[in-house]
C-alpha cells in the first residue's frame, strides 16, 4: 500500500504538476520519468529511490512504502535525496530519516 508523508518534497520538474503526478500513481498509472523517493526497504539504507511505474509490480503492491519526495528524472531525485539529508542534518545532526519525518 502507497502512503504519502504530510509533507512530500517535490524536485523543480514536478513543481506545477505535483498533484497530477501523486493521482497519476495512487490511481496505479504509467508515468513518465518520475522517480519516488521512499523509506529505506533495508535497514542500513537511508532511502529508496525507484522510478514510479515499479509500484505497479506485484511485488510493491503487497508492501507498505512512505513516499517522501517526487522528482522528474533520476539526477534530480538524486538532487532531491541530497537536499532532504542536508536539511535533515542541519536540523537534528544525525541522519535519523525515519525518526524526522514521523
Amino acid at each position: 500500500m502507497i502512503q504519502w508523508t504530510s509533507r512530500v518534497y517535490v524536485g523543480e520538474g514536478l513543481r506545477k504538476k505535483k498533484d497530477k503526478v501523486i493521482a497519476s500513481i495512487n490511481k496505479r498509472r504509467i508515468t513518465h520519468d518520475i522517480y519516488c523517493i521512499a523509506f529505506a526497504s533495508q535497514p542500513d539504507n537511508l532511502f529508496d529511490i525507484m522510478n514510479a511505474n515499479e509500484l505497479l509490480w506485484p511485488h510493491y503492491q503487497k508492501m507498505d512504502i512512505r513516499i517522501l519526495g517526487l522528482a522528474k528524472g533520476k539526477d534530480e531525485a538524486l538532487n532531491l535525496v541530497k537536499d532532504m539529508l542536508m536539511e535533515i542534518y542541519n536540523n537534528t545532526g544525525a541522519f535519523g530519516v525515519r525518526e524526522y519525518f514521523i
